[in-house]
């Protein structure tokens, strides 16, 4: 958010994320999005709120957050040498008119092949626990990646800033 020089507070929602049963990951992602975004804005109700969620797949099984080291090291064991695609949700809700824009931006990574010596390496270095696919592209975890392809490399991080900024143009901020 800083590089888009706008003022900004981080509300956390504390909401589950679990996915509904025989929900598409595209579904999750912006099912959750907007939830955090309605959460948020029940105690700031004059903000324009946005709501993020990223569910990573691969053949279509849904990758959530590891939350521990050793289920880090097995994600990232099913992942080398494979392409996993990550759903980015955004929404932009605009508490006071309660306007909601909301959208999901995919992003196509493709992991190296990987040795287990290669994972524990990483993961003690990360520790990457909190995040889909167990791997931060903005850290170390960018040397776990042979590849990447969308057309927003922010949306990868967890906040597509491209697709934010039509949002907030649509509201009527001045970006530059």
């Amino acid at each position: 958010m800083s590089r888009l020089q706008l003022p900004f507070s981080v509300v956390s929602p504390n909401i589950g994320e679990s996915p509904l049963a025989n929900e598409a990951a595209q579904a999750t992602a912006l099912r959750l999005a907007q939830l955090k975004a309605r959460k948020v804005a029940e105690t700031h109700p004059d903000a324009l709120v946005i709501g993020c969620d990223q569910v990573a797949t691969i053949d279509d099984l849904q990758i959530g957050k590891p939350g521990s080291h050793i289920k880090a090291f097995k994600q990232l064991q099913m992942l080398r040498g494979r392409k996993v695609t990550f759903h980015s949700a955004l929404c932009l809700y605009n508490a006071q008119t309660q306007h909601m824009q909301a959208e999901v931006i995919p992003y196509l990574v493709e992991f190296r092949s990987l040795t287990d010596a290669q994972i524990e390496n990483y993961l003690l270095k990360e520790q990457p626990y909190d995040c889909a696919g167990s791997a931060k592209s903005e850290g170390l975890g960018i040397a776990l990646i042979k590849s990447m392809e969308g057309s927003d490399p922010n949306a990868l991080i967890g906040l597509p800033l491209i697709a934010l900024t039509n949002m907030l143009i649509n509201e009527g901020i001045t970006i530059v």
